[in-house]
């Protein structure tokens, strides 16, 4: 019986992403040997996508011998799926409000069970200098992060444990959480005291706290997040504030 043949259909969506993604990364045109190389790929079969995604609008050449580079066809698309969003448009109000009043990065997300990680569904920079930076799309742990155990509450405790027991818990330093009896005790704390808290367990100087919420029927979760140190200082007036737009949402929406 012949071996299957890779699945050149998703291969070539990857490389269109990855693509995508490098040109965010170094945010200057690319020549075809440069994009080859990050993407580790033949220079034929970089070339030949450069040449689809340029006929598509989405690429155009700087000059000659001057790279590729992103049309603004790109961020207009991007836009427009971005303002068509069912919930994102509903919820961001109250989410630019949290912002506004406690200084600090907002981020909305949900649980993808599918590859057992928390998406970042949208990210609300702080107005501070030095604040916790973080991108719409980004993939975190659920055991080492606030919103990842805000949503496992969501769950009953079999529920997670099927979740979390396939491989063993990476433990990022000393404050990670790593068991499940660990994070069980946790959740339990975090229930009874309104908030649930990551004080430096995925990156040491950030902090963050979070609660869960209902959106037209699906589980989401809202986290505040800085650097450690203001985190802690404000923690329970924060809790306060995202429990209260918790709520509103969950109420209103």
């Amino acid at each position: 019986m012949p071996a299957k043949k890779p699945d050149t259909n998703v291969k070539t969506a990857l490389r269109v992403i990855e693509i995508i993604e490098i040109f965010a990364r170094e945010t200057k045109p690319l020549s075809l040997s440069e994009l080859a190389r990050y993407l580790d790929a033949p220079v034929s079969s970089c070339l030949a996508l450069l040449r689809t995604l340029a006929s598509l609008g989405y690429l155009y050449e700087a000059g000659r011998r001057q790279g590729y580079y992103p049309t603004g066809r790109l961020l207009a698309m991007a836009q427009r799926i971005s303002k068509a969003d069912p919930i994102l448009e509903k919820v961001l109000p109250s989410l630019e409000e949290l912002r506004d009043t406690t200084g600090e990065a907002v981020v909305f997300a949900k649980l993808d069970l599918v590859n057992k990680r928390v998406t970042y569904l949208d990210v609300l920079a702080s107005p501070h200098p030095i604040s916790y930076v973080a991108v719409a799309g980004a993939q975190k742990e659920i055991h080492a992060n606030s919103l990842g155990k805000a949503l496992l509450s969501r769950l009953d405790s079999d529920e997670r444990k099927k979740l979390l027991s396939d491989g063993d818990l990476q433990a990022y330093n000393k404050r990670t959480l790593v068991s499940l009896a660990a994070l069980e005790a946790d959740i339990k704390v975090s229930l009874e005291r309104g908030w649930f808290a990551n004080l430096g367990e995925s990156m040491d100087d950030v902090g963050a706290i979070a609660w869960p919420l209902k959106v037209s029927g699906n589980d989401y979760a809202v986290s505040i997040a800085g650097p450690l140190y203001r985190i802690e200082a404000n923690m329970a007036e924060h809790a306060k504030k995202l429990r209260v737009a918790c709520r509103f949402l969950e109420q209103n929406i």
